[in-house]
């Protein structure tokens, strides 16, 4: 038995092993093609070598961010079922390329959100390559070595930390701007609970308008295309802000012909425009859905499960447009600093902003892509399962909240984490259960309130039995009355005893796992001095082997 045991651990092992060999082998294969065209490509640039190990860095960069940004947009929606891991992996990997390619940064600002003062360089075109190739490698090691661990960071303070701490390591600390750093340290509160307060009111609402009425199918018929009418007009706001700046002034010219986009001939759309195209949309989902419903010969069992599964085409659409905007905008992450070493490199000198190439681009959508296809799934599963258990309304709050903080804190001027929202989104749905439940059962303070009485009760029966057995000449009913007794005071003492289980069960009842949320929350806190540090160390190696 032993012997047939240890040959299935074997097979197992070598199987995994073979696997993990196949995915090291298409990451490589992946991140050698990029060194190879980017050298061949640019050929007679001097320090070509040198950019061509950038790109391959900012290959692997994209990878990471693949791995573990991602799986905060498909996670939810995994984890409650309304996806398969491999149509989650297939939909994300498509529009996040999509949104990368098709509306990723026109023009990106190589010092990520005015973290360092470019002219403490002082023109040098040099330590600047250094610091942004240290910058994108130390970012890269954090996020593949957050990935290993299953934790879920951010791919924006990754590269804010690299970015620092390389900027330190090459001019000294009075290069950053401290104000910006304060603001990036305040969006690791304000994003998660942002995120967990939208995403639990969005689940408490749904519940009481739907889940908990007597008749939930007629509920789900009233209230259903309203809630994905929302999310509709929270989606297409949160993806014309934030996914189609690059593209806006083709769509103006596409769609010129409406008086509304006729009138703003911006370069970026505004929040208004942004809420009316989000209201138009909404207003025709709301029909739609609502017809659909009204049409739909399936009959709905009067469940909770039945009601759940209407959640789960709006949910694979909330993958799909958290992906493109991810897409659009988390790019920048990978390829940020690729872009900036590259127009150093081309023009022998520093800019504050600077044109990508499409083959940047294309290393940054693609390796995004690839990323999320080999090593996705791991932090996939942490999001969806392994910090509390989602269903798709759970999931569909999460997504809202997602789109919907995003777009306050924007136009607030806080600065958020895409992951953070997300995964505060997990917390605040789960935490909300837990509420919930306590509430849906007898509270603490009744089974307390209980308890005393039922003791009460039980020192006056135990008073009066010792009186009655005091008496040496009893009457019959005396008699009955002490039988009586012991019988009341076994069941006080039994019901006590099941009352004060009951507390306990209650108290022990988690919904959110605690390790998940230390482990979490501590990869947060870490990241940005964490990717600083390796920055430096890795521009002082980079300098010792260039001088």
């Amino acid at each position: 038995m032993e012997i047939q045991t240890m040959k299935k651990l074997e097979e197992e092992a070598l199987k995994k092993s073979g696997t993990d060999f196949t995915r090291l082998g298409f990451a490589l294969f992946f991140m050698i093609g990029v060194l190879t065209f980017s050298f061949l490509s640019n050929g007679g640039i001097p320090n070509n070598m040198f950019l061509a190990v950038a790109a391959l860095i900012g290959a692997y960069m994209a990878m990471n961010i693949g791995a573990n940004d991602v799986a905060n947009n498909v996670g939810p929606a995994v984890g409650s079922k309304a996806m398969t891991m491999t149509m989650a992996i297939m939909i994300a990997a498509v529009f996040e390329a999509a949104g990368a390619l098709i509306a990723g940064g026109e023009v990106v600002k190589t010092i990520k959100k005015g973290i360092i003062d470019i002219s403490a360089f002082g023109g040098n075109a040099d330590p600047f390559i250094w610091a942004m190739m240290a910058a994108l490698l130390a970012a890269a090691l954090w996020l593949n070595f957050a990935t290993m661990m299953r934790a879920p960071v951010s791919t924006t303070h990754s590269i804010v930390g690299g970015v620092m701490g390389a900027g330190i390591a090459a001019a000294g600390f009075s290069i950053v701007d401290w104000g910006t750093m304060a603001k990036i340290a305040a969006s690791w509160v304000i994003s998660p609970v942002l995120g967990g307060v939208i995403a639990a009111a969005f689940l408490f609402s749904i519940k009481k308008s739907i889940v908990f009425q007597d008749d939930k199918v007629a509920a789900a018929k009233k209230w259903v295309p309203v809630f994905v009418a929302v999310m509709s007009w929270a989606f297409v706001t949160y993806l014309t802000l934030k996914g189609l700046k690059k593209i806006w002034p083709q769509i103006v010219e596409l769609l010129n012909f409406l008086p509304l986009i006729s009138i703003e001939m911006s370069k970026k759309p505004s929040l208004l425009t942004a809420l009316i195209m989000g209201g138009i949309v909404a207003i025709v989902v709301f029909f739609s859905v609502r017809m659909r419903l009204a049409s739909n010969k399936k009959v709905l069992e009067n469940t909770k499960a039945s009601v759940n599964t209407l959640f789960t085409i709006p949910l694979v659409f909330a993958a799909a447009l958290l992906s493109f905007a991810h897409g659009a905008n988390d790019v920048a992450n990978a390829i940020g600093p690729l872009a900036a070493i590259n127009d150093a490199v081309v023009n022998g000198g520093i800019s504050s902003k600077a044109s990508i190439p499409l083959w940047v681009m294309g290393v940054g959508a693609l390796g995004i892509a690839l990323g999320l296809g080999l090593y996705g799934p791991k932090l996939i599963k942490t999001v969806g399962t392994e910090i509390t258990e989602l269903d798709q309304i759970r999931a569909f709050s999460i997504a809202m909240a997602a789109s919907i903080t995003v777009i306050i804190a924007s136009q607030l001027g806080l600065p958020v984490s895409s992951t953070h929202i997300a995964i505060g989104g997990v917390f605040g749905v789960g935490f909300l259960r837990e509420y919930l439940h306590l509430s849906d059962t007898t509270t603490i303070e009744e089974d307390r309130s209980i308890i005393k009485d039922e003791k009460s009760n039980l020192h006056a029966y135990k008073a009066e039995l010792s009186k009655l057995e005091k008496k040496d000449d009893k009457t019959t009913t005396q008699y009955e009355r002490v039988v009586e007794l012991y019988k009341l005071i076994a069941d006080e003492e039994k019901l006590i005893k099941s009352t004060k289980k009951h507390i306990k069960q209650t108290k022990k009842v988690e919904y959110v796992k605690r390790d998940a949320v230390k482990k979490i929350i501590a990869a947060w806190l870490i990241t940005v001095p964490a990717a600083a540090v390796l920055a430096a160390i890795l521009f002082f190696m980079i300098k010792g082997i260039m001088l």
